[in-house]
């Protein structure tokens, strides 16, 4: 076995889906993982190999948000950030690297950000970052996000939709970059399946024949629990805008009659449809909309593998979710699944899996390539 550092954990999600594995090793040299086996097998070490002792600990694979806005704030009311446009660039890199700050600390350590049409994060990304600890992409530099839809919490349909016909002559010229199409209800998500899409977000309503034909076809679905969860938490607070899981976060709002009910409705509608999804096999990824208002970067995505584990997910197939699927369809090659020949970048949290996704928000360690980064 060849090593230059051993890590010894009380337990591992390797990102696979399958269950933890107890009481193992994982060998690194030069930044990529080189076995990984039981702690009582593990062989005697040559003199210099280093040794780091997280028995107490559990190790995860980098998670992955599939859908962020990461020049937006989702901070609201009188204190919140004034919008872009009324900010100089200095303003806008710090709110971009506060951003970030949020999601290394949660660690989220790949984002695709389909929001930036300033092209401010992909600037930002090729020239002042190109090697930090989060791996971006951007649309429409990296890959399309087409709000086909209006996101299911907005109040109006955008004025200027697409048609049929313009969806489909626009992902036929998309050249060889994936598509992620925002539709909701049947009609549209059967729309942009006809037209060619490879991944729909949040898909409300969007009925089992839409999930059949994604299944057949290899359409990843980014379902945006945490869209429908905010809004209920809102109605339920009389109108106000807040984050559940983050008081700091608050609006003032008025109570819409009704409100709490269609959310209560609605979210229960997308957590039996991703329950389907699952018995159907679809292929589905975390996208939490992080940056909408009230939806906090970093820590929205263990949110979001809460509600997937409250559709039916285990713990194991929810981290997959969550990390291994949305690396391979937005292409972070160095996040993914823990296992030999693969990169050594992974979480550490505290105790059991058990206390997995709420640990997510308080991690121990991140290795980036067997190194550890300070949080």
């Amino acid at each position: 076995m060849n090593a230059d550092h051993i890590i010894m954990a009380g337990n591992l999600l390797d990102g696979s889906g399958a269950g933890v594995r107890r009481r193992v090793f994982l060998a690194m040299q030069a930044g990529c993982i080189t076995a990984i086996g039981p702690v009582a097998e593990l062989p005697r070490l040559p003199p210099g190999v280093a040794v780091t002792d997280l028995s107490h600990a559990t190790l995860l694979p980098a998670l992955v948000d599939g859908s962020v806005a990461l020049a937006r704030s989702s901070s609201l009311g009188p204190a919140a950030p004034p919008g872009l446009a009324d900010t100089t660039p200095e303003a806008r890199i710090a709110l971009l690297q506060r951003h970030l700050g949020f999601c290394l600390s949660h660690g989220v350590l790949g984002a695709a950000d389909g929001e930036d049409a300033t092209g401010l994060v992909a600037d930002y990304q090729q020239r002042m970052a190109p090697s930090g600890p989060i791996a971006l992409r951007t649309a429409p530099h990296d890959f399309l996000r087409i709000g086909y839809s209006a996101n299911i919490e907005a109040d109006a349909a955008p004025d200027n939709r697409l048609s049929a016909g313009d969806l489909y002559r626009l992902l036929q010229h998309r050249g060889d970059k994936k598509a992620v199409v925002v539709a909701n209800g049947r009609q549209a998500v059967a729309e942009a399946l006809a037209a060619g899409c490879d991944a729909i977000e949040q898909g409300y309503a969007m009925g089992e024949d839409n999930l059949k034909q994604m299944a057949a076809r290899g359409v990843l679905w980014l379902p945006a629990l945490l869209r429908a969860k905010n809004a209920l938490d809102g109605a339920r607070g009389g109108g106000n805008i807040c984050c559940r899981f983050s008081q700091r976060y608050v609006a003032p709002g008025k109570p819409v009659p009704g409100a709490e009910a269609l959310w209560r409705q609605t979210l229960s509608e997308q957590l039996a449809l991703l329950q389907r999804a699952k018995e159907l096999g679809v292929t589905t990824a975390v996208g939490t909309g992080a940056g909408s208002a009230g939806i906090i970067h970093g820590e929205a995505v263990a949110e979001e593998v809460k509600l997937f584990i409250k559709a039916g997910y285990s713990l194991a197939e929810a981290i997959r979710c969550a990390s291994v699927n949305g690396a391979a369809f937005f292409g972070f090659e160095r996040l993914g699944e823990l296992a030999v020949g693969r990169q050594a970048t992974f979480l550490v949290t505290r105790g059991t899996a058990g206390q997995l996704p709420r640990k997510l928000s308080y991690l121990e360690g991140i290795y980036i390539d067997g190194v550890a980064v300070p949080l």
